[in-house]
């Protein structure tokens, strides 16, 4: 086997507006890209150290400046899951190795995994926590018809009602990022099916969601701060109806494969999502869409700038990455 070599680069990424959740917002996105050499092949991925999991950009960096030596040695993607832990910085090793095979053997990514060919399809576009009105303006000038709402705090209910009332063509997924008042989350159940709401995700916080085992309501709530990997599918398939599958928390493709194949033998539903970055870090995520039932990979979208070769989005619709891309 030809030498290999890893290079580590930190990426930060100003966007074209802020991105507000329920814990706050951010203005520019900062991830961690590798770049894995073997001869004239290179493999990239990319993830992105996420505070609320008790990651940081330091940190993330030196889990994987510590596996370099190992990583540079040959080892491969399945060794890769036992030594390193779920999370942000076996996710960029990961990623990385399976475009390096893709470039070494000249078979994509998708067949290497058996997963499906992958095609164009319909990712959901964000609509940033903010007051009902802005939200409904925000609303009319996305093109997507698959809206994702942030939400978190007392008008949440008012901010449904009035992108609903904007946009009454789309279908819109909200999102409480672990912020909705449990006192208003019956009525949001009861009244979302009326206002085009096809998806609820992660309205309480991981640990505290007991009550979602009496949910209301007709329509599904999806896991995500609860979700990380395919061990807890079983266990969260008691409270939640869907599981929303991001490669910064499973730690890479390699368990995310798994992670949908758990949710589905256990009868859940499934959302590939991501955190705020460019399309190294889509790109692998892309290729899970044709496993999924929705998918929201709108992160390049909120980027000023994105990478060369950068995934294409067009009406709603993203397109499976280029080889010049990744994979």
């Amino acid at each position: 086997m030809a030498e290999r070599t890893l290079e580590i680069t930190d990426v930060s990424s100003p966007l074209k507006a802020a991105f507000t959740i329920s814990r706050g917002a951010k203005t520019c996105a900062d991830t961690i890209r590798v770049s894995l050499r073997q001869g004239e092949a290179v493999g990239r991925g990319e993830c992105v150290p996420y505070p609320r999991y008790g990651e940081t950009l330091p940190g993330v960096r030196a889990a994987i400046e510590a596996m370099a030596p190992q990583i540079e040695a040959g080892l491969d993607r399945e060794a890769l899951q036992a030594e390193m832990p779920a999370g942000a910085a076996r996710c960029a090793l990961d990623c990385a190795l399976w475009d390096l095979e893709a470039k070494l053997t000249g078979r994509p990514v998708w067949q290497l995994a058996g997963l499906p060919e992958p095609k164009p399809v319909e990712t959901a576009v964000t609509v940033s926590l903010d007051t009902a009105a802005a939200m409904a303006e925000a609303a009319k000038a996305t093109p997507s018809r698959l809206l994702k709402l942030k939400l978190g705090g007392p008008e949440d209910l008012d901010r449904i009602e009035a992108v609903h009332a904007a946009r009454p063509d789309a279908r819109l997924i909200v999102d409480g990022n672990e912020g909705l008042l449990p006192d208003q989350f019956p009525a949001i159940v009861r009244r979302a099916s009326s206002l085009g709401v096809v998806l609820i995700e992660q309205p309480f916080p991981a640990g505290r969601d007991e009550a979602l085992l009496r949910r209301p309501g007709a329509v599904s709530v999806c896991a995500d701060e609860s979700a990380h990997t395919s061990a807890e599918i079983q266990d969260l398939a008691r409270r939640y109806d869907a599981v929303n599958v991001k490669l910064d928390k499973t730690g890479g493709l390699t368990e995310a494969i798994r992670m949908v194949q758990a949710a589905r033998a256990s009868g859940m539903g499934v959302l590939v999502g991501c955190m705020v970055a460019g399309s190294i870090s889509m790109a692998p995520a892309v290729l899970l869409a044709g496993l999924a039932d929705a998918t929201d990979l709108d992160g390049p979208l909120w980027l000023a700038e994105d990478v060369a070769h950068g995934l294409t989005y067009a009406d709603g619709m993203i397109r499976p990455p280029s080889p010049e891309l990744w994979g």
